[in-house]
């Protein structure tokens, strides 16, 4: 062996950090099997419907917290002003519970906007960039910066870091991706009048 190692002494250092590879490898494997946490399946499905804003409104530091506040029972499913009134009735049909409303203390529901860079103001100062949870935002220390727009989630986190101002939440155009159908007010006294019943009201006083 020592003859091995005093022949060929780049091999033999070949063979120890193979074998040592091996070994931490077969470690690290038994860890992984030993110490493994599985993950709540509900708490997935529930993070899923989120909007993935990140933005801490519900008063949880993301929405993976959040999700698993929610399957846990710790939280109520009318925190999240990004989701709105859908995402509440996304959250109750998984869940099996009765819709609520959204808890306006968290913030109210709002148009989806997407943050805009006023480039020729910016004094690349890295505030927003470093505010922003899911990374879109470009730029540099000095340089102008830019969002990118498909990687927005309007939680308009960068705007009370900028010191100068310069960045504006701009409502997101509504379109047939994006656009829902306005869910009944279940507390409103008003009847519902679909398009059929206007028109045979109408005849009726005609």
């Amino acid at each position: 062996m020592v003859d091995f190692i005093t022949q060929y002494p780049l091999m033999a250092a070949l063979l120890a950090l193979v074998g040592l590879g091996a070994v931490f490898g077969a470690v690290l494997g038994f860890a992984a099997v030993r110490f493994r946490t599985e993950g709540n399946p509900i708490a997935e499905q529930i993070n899923d419907l989120l909007p993935q804003t990140q933005c801490g409104q519900c008063g949880y530091p993301g929405c993976r917290p959040y999700a698993e506040a929610i399957a846990s029972g710790d939280a109520a499913i009318n925190k999240c002003p990004p989701g709105g009134e859908a995402g509440i009735q996304a959250l109750a049909a998984l869940l099996d519970v009765e819709a609520i409303p959204l808890d306006e203390e968290h913030g109210e529901e709002k148009v989806k906007a997407v943050a805009y860079i006023r480039e020729e103001e910016c004094i690349g100062c890295t505030k927003c960039i470093q505010a922003c949870p899911v990374d879109a935002i470009l730029g540099a220390a000095k340089q102008m910066h830019t969002v990118i727009a498909s990687e927005c989630t309007g939680c308009d986190l960068c705007l009370e870091p900028c010191p100068v101002d310069c960045i504006d939440m701009i409502s997101e155009p509504q379109n047939v991706q994006n656009w829902h159908w306005p869910l009944p007010d279940p507390t409103s006294r008003q009847p519902q009048i679909i398009a059929t019943d206007a028109r045979q009201t109408q005849d009726r006083v005609a």
